[in-house]
């Protein structure tokens, strides 16, 4: 595969299979067979069966979500296959990112009902999340299972919590309801991570923590496109991919189709196929994609792992380099209603609920 050449139906194909075959009976979608799973992690590969036509599967995967939410609108941070918990600590992002996978599910199907269906769901999770939005308009990144937040919020998960919203809010427009006050909690968040880096945790070895404000939109396109470039030589092992931490040999699978999504949604298309291509190099003959591998030995790390959500994020990043299916312009934010400005906001005022205390999206 060339830059900017799409994936073969064929190779497509066996991919949305790797993920399918993983997706046990109640409709979770494990890391990998036998793994736990995520809500983050469950929704991106739902959004890749989307994407690929597979929507009987991704069905069942919303419906698990809509049978498992707790009833304060939040999940747990990970789950066994049975369903028992693993990790009681619930991530904000984790419980808004639901949002963007029903409405990239309308977008793919058209289907109001499945919205309408969703929309209680969403409603109590957005509210939750939204519970943890700081005066500043950041979001607390997670709360123990007792219930105390943790004392810092992320800019990965808070920048996703941001598209995340957005989607909310279209979702909020096709059942006809209105939630203005979900418009300034986006518009207070984008502000954050846009003028408030001093907010954040400092996770600067991350990647995601570089290309984050650019996939999500809270950057607009030029200083998302200067970002980038400013720290592209750092992040990018050329003819590789993306690393996942800045000051290690070790290219992720995620990470680097993600960071094509950014540029995509950035117009950047020849850069952005030129990594998908180099991700092939993480390609498994089932169709499947190792998390990531460790240069120049090449050795998979973790050890043979294969994720779900590694082969999901690819997925999402040819759709988006197709630029022809309905759900292609997601991450170009086509479709989304126009976030608020809030350049100058009154940093007196705090969101509708806001109290002054995001799985692999959130490095913590």
């Amino acid at each position: 595969m060339t830059a900017l050449e799409a994936m073969p139906a064929a190779d497509l194909a066996a991919t949305l299979s790797s993920i399918e075959s993983v997706q046990v009976a109640s409709g979770m979608i494990p890391w990998f067979e036998g793994g736990h799973c995520d809500p983050w992690n469950h929704v991106e590969a739902a959004m890749a069966l989307t994407a690929g036509g597979r929507l009987e599967a991704a069905g069942r995967a919303y419906e698990w979500l809509r049978r498992t939410q707790r009833e304060d609108g939040s999940w747990f941070n990970y789950y066994w296959p049975d369903g028992s918990v693993k990790d009681a600590r619930v991530d904000t992002n984790v419980c808004a990112y639901a949002a963007t996978g029903v409405f990239q599910y309308h977008l793919g199907t058209g289907d109001l009902g499945f919205v309408e269906q969703m929309w209680p769901m969403l409603e109590r999770a957005l509210d939750f999340v939204l519970s943890w939005q700081r005066p500043g308009g950041e979001i607390v990144w997670s709360v123990t299972e007792s219930g105390r937040p943790e004392s810092y919020a992320l800019l990965t998960g808070s920048s996703s919590v941001y598209l995340s919203l957005r989607c909310a809010v279209a979702c909020a427009e096709l059942v006809g309801a209105e939630r203005p006050e979900w418009e300034l909690a986006a518009g207070r968040l984008r502000h954050a991570v846009v003028y408030r880096p001093e907010r954040f945790a400092p996770k600067d070895r991350y990647a995601m923590d570089w290309y984050y404000p650019a996939l999500t939109g809270a950057l607009e396109a030029d200083p998302a496109s200067t970002r980038l470039d400013e720290r592209w030589d750092e992040f990018v092992m050329d003819g590789l991919g993306v690393r996942c931490v800045s000051d290690q040999p070790w290219v992720t699978t995620a990470e680097t189709a993600e960071c094509a999504l950014a540029l995509l949604g950035l117009g950047r298309r020849e850069e952005a196929g030129r990594l998908l291509a180099w991700v092939e190099d993480q390609r498994d003959p089932d169709g499947s994609y190792t998390t990531g591998r460790v240069y120049p030995d090449r050795s998979t790390f973790p050890h043979e792992e294969r994720s779900t959500y590694s082969a999901a994020a690819v997925v999402l990043a040819h759709d988006a380099l197709s630029a022809t299916s309905a759900t292609s312009g997601l991450f170009s934010k086509r479709g989304l209603p126009a976030g608020l400005d809030l350049d100058e906001p009154d940093e007196g005022v705090a969101a509708s609920g806001a109290q002054s205390t995001s799985a692999r999206v959130n490095p913590s």
